[in-house]
């Protein structure tokens, strides 16, 4: 496949959410009118480099701990919350109409995870296909700003996979 030759930019993407649910998860797409979205530390490995050296001198680089990309994206907010239709607080935070969601690390985990999916518009510009990138076990910690207009900034780590399509 040749590399796209039209540059995307925040009019292109789409975020969807999706829990654990096994079979067909539960999901969301956000509205992600902000176009700010950010995803740091995409090394090759996931790993730590440590340079080794001795008297100034680099004997070698090596992979060490395990890293743990972050993100986030900002959306305007219309409802807080809802006990029916839900919202996308409501979503990361498992309240209101998604109180059942479940953690993409089990039912059982103690720890409130989710998937989160970024797609970007290619065929529609002549690319063979939509492109992809799917972060996989995400915790996320929503912040909210009152101003013109509202706003919830969603900070993430991701504990799992990254997937690009």
């Amino acid at each position: 496949m040749a590399v796209s030759t039209v540059i995307k930019h925040l009019y292109d993407s789409t975020i969807t959410l999706s829990d654990g649910t096994s079979g067909t998860p539960v999901s969301l797409d956000v509205l992600f009118d902000q176009g700010d979205l950010s995803i740091s530390g995409l090394p090759e490995t996931f790993r730590e480099l440590v340079a080794y050296e001795t008297k100034g001198v680099l004997h070698s680089l090596r992979h060490t701990s395990r890293t743990y990309p972050t993100g986030s994206f900002t959306f305007m907010i219309s409802d807080l919350s809802d006990a029916t239709s839900g919202t996308v607080l409501d979503f990361l935070r498992r309240t209101g109409s998604y109180s059942t969601n479940v953690s993409t690390r089990g039912a059982n985990a103690e720890v409130y995870t989710i998937d989160i999916t970024i797609t970007v518009e290619g065929d529609d510009f002549g690319d063979s296909a939509d492109h992809s990138v799917t972060l996989t076990d995400c915790y996320c910690i929503p912040d909210i700003s009152a101003g013109e207009p509202d706003t919830a900034t969603v900070n993430f780590t991701v504990y799992g996979t990254v997937t690009f399509t």
